[in-house]
């Protein structure tokens, strides 16, 4: 669920024991485990779909409520991910301050507090909003740990392309906290989301190839060539922006979203281009460029999901 933004926060110092640590750090450390810029923008993609199923501003407990149980799971999620990845952490230098490396928080802590929140979060899910959004929420969170991170990260270059699917899941989590059900409205934004996620994750990884090559993880950038690797981004790109057009007919939206799509989906194929071509000139380094189509994806999905919760006040 949980794999977009760049979250690189110092969390403490090398090799200090956390006992030592004063109060105030030690919570800092654990909220870092959370990794909390980055479900940033799982909720971006979560309120406004409750917006869609909606047709209107929903509950506004319910929000708050559905925004709290995304958090603890994502939360535990991202903790659990830390704790076993803690040996390519200590290695990687985008990663070398994160709580378990510079020793904030000890394993056993990083273990039992990714538990505690993932069984806190499916609880809350269960109680306060419906037993569906419990089962989607728990499926995402053992997707991340075991499907992306256990299985998938090490071991192939599609890691992104599979392991993306856990970060789809608050779509569904969103629309059936408000309807108790998922629809074909929902499924498109899922794949909206599930066409993006390459595209945005590919070009920071490109930026940091050789932290990943370091560490034997096979991301794309690592065994493929810049042109390479940019050619696929295009063609996500290119279904990404196809895909977000059919909400249209599937959620009888007004004219405003998909004309807010297709400017959104236009700018980014130009910067998907313009990657490519840089690529193809056999540009590396600033000359790259890499990391402008990294930002501008999360302006992209931050302004077509805020576009999603617009459209229903305008129809």
């Amino acid at each position: 669920m949980f794999v977009t933004a760049v979250e690189t926060r110092p969390s403490g110092v090398l090799g200090a024991s956390p006992r030592r640590r004063p109060f105030g750090a030690r919570v800092r450390a654990f909220v870092s485990l959370t990794k909390p810029r980055i479900i940033e923008l799982l909720l971006m993609t979560t309120v406004p779909v409750m917006f869609l199923a909606e047709g209107g501003l929903p509950d506004l407990t319910l929000i708050l409520v559905t925004c709290i149980g995304g958090y603890l799971s994502a939360g535990g999620a991202n903790a659990l991910n830390m704790y076993l990845d803690r040996d390519i952490d200590r290695v990687m230098a985008r990663t070398s301050q994160r709580p378990l490396v510079t020793g904030m928080v000890s394993p056993p802590e990083a273990l039992v507090f990714g538990i505690t929140l993932a069984v806190v979060s499916t609880v809350w899910f269960a109680v306060l909003v419906n037993p569906l959004s419990a089962a989607l929420s728990l499926a995402a969170l053992l997707f991340y740990v075991v499907g992306y991170t256990m299985i998938l990260k090490r071991r192939t270059a599609q890691n992104i392309v599979w392991g993306g699917i856990a970060g789809c899941m608050p779509v569904f989590i969103g629309w059936s906290a408000v309807t108790n059900s998922v629809s074909w409205a929902a499924l498109i934004l899922f794949l909206v989301i599930f066409f993006w996620t390459p595209p945005h994750y590919w070009p920071l990884s490109m930026r940091v190839k050789e932290d990943y090559a370091s560490v034997g993880v096979p991301m794309l950038p690592v065994i493929a060539s810049n042109t390479v690797v940019a050619r696929q981004i295009v063609v996500y790109s290119w279904v990404m922006v196809g895909v977000s057009l059919l909400l249209w007919p599937a959620a009888g939206t007004s004219w405003f979203y998909p004309v807010v799509a297709l400017l959104l989906g236009a700018v980014w194929l130009r910067e998907a281009h313009a990657l490519l071509g840089r690529a193809r000139r056999d540009e590396d380094g600033a000359k790259l460029k890499e990391m402008r189509l990294f930002h501008w994806s999360i302006t992209y999905v931050s302004l077509l999901f805020l576009a999603v919760a617009i459209d229903p006040f305008l129809r």
